[in-house]
């Protein structure tokens, strides 16, 4: 039986979420690897976004970690970094293929394909 994922639970952050919408959800295995579902529309047609959304995404990972594992904000940063280079220079995954449809609200879901029985 496959574990079903568990959210974050965001209920307390409601206010400061207010209007915005998801454009990325990542999850992670046992030893890997990285499951991660895109939506690029709340960011808009120009890739530049999501690469500065990214950007945003690591400097409040570093502020996580830092309080986390009890180190300074700026040592979880450069290593967040060096993580960064180090996957970007020798790729541990390539992405896969998921056909996506798009729902009744404008939302785009990404359906990946069905096994053959």
């Amino acid at each position: 039986m496959t574990a079903k994922p568990i959210p974050i639970d965001l209920t307390r952050y409601a206010g400061m979420i207010g209007g915005a919408r998801e454009f990325l959800r990542v999850w992670v295995g046992d030893e890997g690897p990285v499951t991660c579902f895109v939506n690029p529309v709340p960011l808009g047609p120009d890739p530049f976004a999501f690469g500065m959304a990214l950007v945003d995404c690591v400097r409040n990972g570093a502020k996580a970690y830092a309080k986390a594992v009890n180190i300074p904000e700026a040592e979880a940063l450069a290593r967040i970094w060096e993580g960064l280079d180090a996957e970007r220079a020798m790729p541990t995954d390539q992405p896969s293929d998921v056909t996506p449809t798009r729902s009744a609200d404008g939302v785009i879901e990404f359906v990946p394909p069905r096994k053959a029985n």
